[in-house]
């Protein structure tokens, strides 16, 4: 195999591993992260093959490998990912001896269990070829490897490849410089310097909101960890000294009907699903206080409806109350006269047999916790008034002395106000009472016989007085009663009952209307009576 050819195989080879450990971080960083040590220092057996000649001309043999070799390096880290580090080997082949001593920055990407590096160095590499003079001259490495995690302070170097450039003139045979390019690879064990680990002990944090409540109203509870492994799993256990808890996870809510008032705790117990002395647990608990129910007195008003009454009517008493909270309610009542009947909100007074004056009813209304509130309110007794009575309210004249019963035009006068008096007053009735004398229907001659009465002429007169009324004027004949009086004057009287009232003036007497016929043209006819002549006297 010819040196360049050598030279491109162990590059290609070098760089596909180097590719390879590229596409392997993400998959191996699945564990939690360890912790980044101060320092490291690796120790172990290095293979080296310089892929070249011992010297400038194809005549010269080629190197062979170094089977028998060690590696050493000192890491400084700066931060998790990038570091200094001091490297440093020997190998020892059958025609040569090569020690390297170089420097460079170091990157890594640090997981639980594998830690893939890169690295690129500069420094000086001693050669003492087998028949040719030693030589010092500057070398150039670059390359990487995984550190396998064996626990916190030890770390197994699985692998290492680098290639390592390294320059040679022989001063002895003039002509140009060799190379000793080639590929060493190492394994061995790195010794972590990582500082004494405070640990911090996992916590929790417990919240509330609201902390002060009435009973009823729901507290939310939170809780909030740290210093948890943050690849484990938690769990949580909520408990509480009153009310129950609702839900789970980081959040719950706290139902706290028909709690007393007092103070309550809510706690939680947050364990992460580490086995055994590796598991981590941490609590906490706050406390929220349910206050005692503010005691507002009930508020009420009453009522009378109606507040003037007659003794005996009944008056409706209601109540407007309420309790701003929201207690139940019950009523009592008393009166100062009269008697209340019912219960609740609206009672009735009874004011039968109650004297005129006011009469004051007085309501109390209570919570069930003794907590009340009054009102008063009443109503005024009158006395009744007294009850309806007949009354005349006019009189019409029957002056025709031939025509006594003939009502005339004054009188229409008069019984027009009378009519415009019974269509106001649609409840009440007349009366009309006729009066007539005995000389009105006496005869003028002894020979004579009336052949009307006064009572007769009298009981005309209201009938003709009535028929004006209903005819002429429209009034309902019901409502229209006829009757005779005694005296001497040539008259009716026209008399108006109220509701309610009875007619019953003394000396009256109720005309037949089935015998006595309306006619204002009649007049009192006298028959002669015959009376024998005596004889003449001779």
């Amino acid at each position: 195999m010819s040196l360049r050819r050598m030279v491109t195989t162990t590059r290609k080879v070098l760089m596909g591993l180097l590719l390879g450990a590229v596409v392997m971080i993400p998959m191996m960083a699945n564990a939690q992260d360890q912790p980044t040590p101060k320092a490291e220092f690796f120790g172990g057996y290095s293979w080296f093959t310089p892929g070249a000649q011992a010297g400038a001309f194809p005549t010269y043999p080629a190197l062979p490998d170094s089977k028998k070799g060690w590696a050493g390096s000192a890491t400084w880290n700066f931060n998790r990912w990038v570091g200094a580090t001091a490297d440093f080997g020997g190998h020892y082949g059958p025609d040569y001896n090569l020690h390297t001593l170089q420097f460079g920055p170091q990157f890594r990407y640090r997981t639980d269990q594998v830690s893939p590096f890169f690295h690129v160095l500069f420094g000086m590499t001693h050669a003492s070829p087998k028949g040719l003079p030693s030589f010092t001259s500057p070398s150039f490495s670059f390359g990487g490897g995984f550190d396998l995690s064996a626990g916190r302070y030890l770390s197994v170097r699985i692998f290492e490849a680098d290639y390592q450039m390294v320059r040679y003139k022989n001063m002895t045979y003039p002509g140009p410089a060799g190379r000793w390019d080639g590929i060493r690879v190492q394994g061995g064990l790195v010794f972590n310097l990582v500082p004494k680990e405070n640990k911090v002990p996992p916590s929790a944090s417990c919240s509330l909101d609201p902390t002060e409540i009435m009973a009823g109203d729901p507290v939310k509870a939170s809780v909030s960890t740290t210093n948890f492994n943050p690849k484990r799993t938690l769990s949580y256990e909520w408990t509480t000294s009153g009310g129950k808890v609702e839900g789970s996870g980081t959040a719950i809510t706290v139902d706290t009907a028909g709690l007393a008032p007092g103070s309550y705790t809510v706690g939680v117990r947050v364990n992460d699903n580490g086995k055994g002395k590796h598991q981590m647990s941490a609590g906490c608990d706050s406390k929220f206080t349910v206050k005692e129910p503010p005691k507002h007195p009930p508020l009420m008003s009453c009522s009378a409806m109606p507040t003037t009454v007659r003794a005996g009517d009944p008056v409706t008493v209601s109540a407007q109350a309420s309790s701003p909270d929201n207690r139940p309610l019950s009523y009592s009542w008393t009166t100062s006269a009269g008697r209340i009947s019912g219960s609740g909100a609206t009672v009735t007074l009874d004011t039968a047999g109650l004297s005129a004056g006011p009469v004051t009813v007085n309501g109390t209304v209570t919570d069930d916790r003794g907590l009340s509130a009054s009102c008063s309110t009443g109503a005024t007794v009158e006395v009744p008034p007294p009850p309806p009575e007949a009354s005349k309210i006019n009189t019409i004249a029957f002056p025709d002395k031939r025509r006594p019963a003939r009502v005339d035009n004054t009188a229409k006068a008069i019984l027009d106000e009378v009519a415009l008096r019974l269509q106001r007053d649609a409840d009440s009735t007349a009366v009309v009472v006729g009066y007539a004398s005995a000389d009105e229907v006496k005869p003028k001659y002894k020979r004579m016989k009336a052949k009307m009465t006064a009572e007769e002429l009298a009981a005309q007169r209201a009938v003709n007085t009535k028929e004006y009324l209903t005819k002429e004027k429209g009034i309902d004949p019901s409502r229209i009663k006829v009757a005779t009086g005694t005296g001497d004057e040539a008259k009716a009287d026209i008399w108006i009952v109220p509701q309610g009232a009875t007619f019953n003036e003394p000396g009256t007497t109720t005309v037949d209307e089935s015998v006595v016929k309306p006619t204002s043209e009649k007049r009192v006819v006298y028959h002669k009576r015959v009376v024998k002549k005596a004889p003449a006297k001779k």
